[in-house]
């Protein structure tokens, strides 16, 4: 069910709703400016009246367990200060789903801060963090893992996998690429078999990408009309993935959109088999080979938007 964007909330007396914020930063993010960023946004707060703490993580899964040990009540607001991996971090620690989330993206791809058109400048977010409009935003769970974003099955598994072998610090668009390439000489075309919602559409399946957003990656568009809030996933699906339709698969998707190359389907629950082991990977993080389930959750999220 879509939902229209939720008014900011007041209190009786008339007064803005947004008391204490809780600022959690990726401090390395932004090619190093996360923690600046951060510090800025915590002060331009704190000069509309606004409390702001600010937390900084210290590696993977940091923000989870901070948010995971928040006391009810004390924030009204908690803001992800960072690249994608933080905002799924936020996303999947918070307890309370009604609390908003508002994002200061600093990262590579940005997908869900370009979902919602969100700006990197901090005194544009600290407005549209001060009015507290808010849209809803779907969720899925990949074999216990959260994702707001995409999962995909296939070469870009590969890809992923490739770049967190090589990772030695920050992770640039350039890595991508980097991997892209290096993968390519010795890839062998999947043969995936994809099941939606029990009703199986699929057995010559050579990329398979499940998402919640119109974008990937922070330069593809996968299609127009997807709705990050209407409560079902696209499913982008490429048979016979052979090198030469990957490449035109990637052109439409940077010029146009995927969707006008491949099967579109719509579910709530896809699971992804192969003979062999396919790498796939989770809101750009690798998180293993197939089979692979991805499922709607029931939950949905505030995001701060303009």
């Amino acid at each position: 069910m879509v939902q229209a964007p939720h008014p900011p909330a007041a209190d009786p007396l008339g007064r803005p709703s947004l008391r204490r914020a809780l600022i959690i930063a990726n401090p390395i993010s932004g090619r190093g400016q996360g923690l600046l960023a951060a510090r800025d946004l915590q002060q331009a707060l704190l000069a509309k009246g606004i409390g702001a703490e600010l937390y900084l993580t210290q590696g993977r899964n940091d923000a989870f367990r901070r948010l995971r040990g928040l006391s009810t009540g004390l924030h009204d607001l908690v803001i992800a200060v960072g690249g994608d991996g933080t905002v799924r971090e936020v996303v999947a620690g918070l307890v309370d789903p009604s609390i908003p989330i508002g994002i200061l993206p600093l990262g590579t791809a940005n997908v869900v801060a370009r979902e919602f058109d969100l700006p990197r400048d901090v005194h544009e977010a600290v407005e549209i963090l001060a009015r507290g409009r808010t849209s809803a935003l779907d969720v899925a769970r990949v074999d216990g893992h959260m994702s707001c974003f995409v999962t995909g099955v296939g070469i870009d598994g590969m890809a992923v996998q490739e770049v967190e072998r090589r990772r030695r610090g920050p992770i640039t668009m350039l890595a991508y690429v980097r991997a892209m390439l290096a993968v390519l000489p010795s890839y062998r075309r999947p043969n995936l078999e994809v099941e939606i919602d029990g009703v199986r559409v699929g057995t010559d399946i050579g990329l398979a990408l499940i998402s919640n957003t119109r974008g990937y990656g922070g330069l593809f568009r996968l299609s127009s009309t997807a709705r990050p809030d209407d409560g079902r996933l696209e499913i982008y699906l490429l048979p016979r993935a052979t090198r030469l339709r990957l490449a035109r698969a990637a052109l439409s998707a940077l010029t146009t959109e995927l969707a006008g190359v491949c099967d579109v389907r719509q579910g709530r629950q896809v699971r992804v088999r192969s003979a062999e082991p396919v790498p796939y990977q989770v809101d750009g993080d690798f998180r293993g080979t197939t089979p692979v389930e991805v499922e709607i959750s029931d939950r949905q999220y505030r995001i701060v938007i303009p």
